[in-house]
């Protein structure tokens, strides 16, 4: 195991003084000076997990003064019966770097899902539009086949929107005949389309 992970106090390097618990024990009291102390024993340790983990320098330097401001604010929970502080201070800094992790790992996730989508739908869009459009050419060819009377039916039956017995009535024709023609029509339509039942 490295020595920077080892179990128990930690003294400050060069000092008889107090190891790493009792100084956070006096930073849980709101020393500065424990403070300033416990971060010359912490803080190397706590760079060097943090960097193993997220591996960017920058990053690294950033979550490592994440993790050594929140060991002072939460040193009243530290407690010594559980383990070392050294140890708290190194499981703080693995968590909090597997969350940045975990976390810029989302993110990336969602913007190339945002962008896979995003994508996706011009792509299908367009599609969409040259599909709409060559159907509707198709449709005006198909629909130059009929003749002149079953065309009339067919315009104002289906792009018209109107009834049997309207379209009977603007074209000044018997129902029946209307009827027959609109069924003529779609007949030839839909062989023209190759469209099967």
């Amino acid at each position: 195991m490295d020595d920077s992970v080892r179990a128990g106090p930690v003294p400050v390097p060069g000092s008889a003084g107090p190891g790493a618990d009792d100084l956070l024990v006096e930073v849980a009291r709101g020393s500065e000076v424990a403070f300033e102390r416990l971060y010359e024993v912490v803080a190397g340790p706590v760079y060097g997990v943090v960097r193993r983990v997220v591996r960017d320098v920058a990053q690294s330097e950033e979550v490592a003064q994440e993790v050594l401001v929140e060991l002072w604010r939460t040193a009243a929970r530290f407690d010594p019966a559980r383990g070392s502080a050294v140890n708290w201070a190194l499981t703080l800094a693995h968590r909090r770097a597997v969350d940045r992790v975990r976390s810029a790992q989302a993110r990336v996730d969602r913007e190339q899902k945002t962008q896979a989508m995003a994508s996706g739908r011009e792509f299908d869009e367009v599609a969409e539009a040259v599909t709409a459009r060559l159907e509707r050419e198709q449709v005006r060819r198909c629909l130059s086949t009929l003749t002149e009377l079953q065309r009339e039916s067919v315009v104002l039956a289906y792009y018209g929107g109107k009834t049997y017995p309207e379209v009977a009535e603007l074209l000044d024709c018997p129902l029946g005949t209307i009827k027959t023609r609109l069924r003529d029509g779609l007949i030839r339509l839909r062989d023209c389309l190759g469209v099967t039942r």
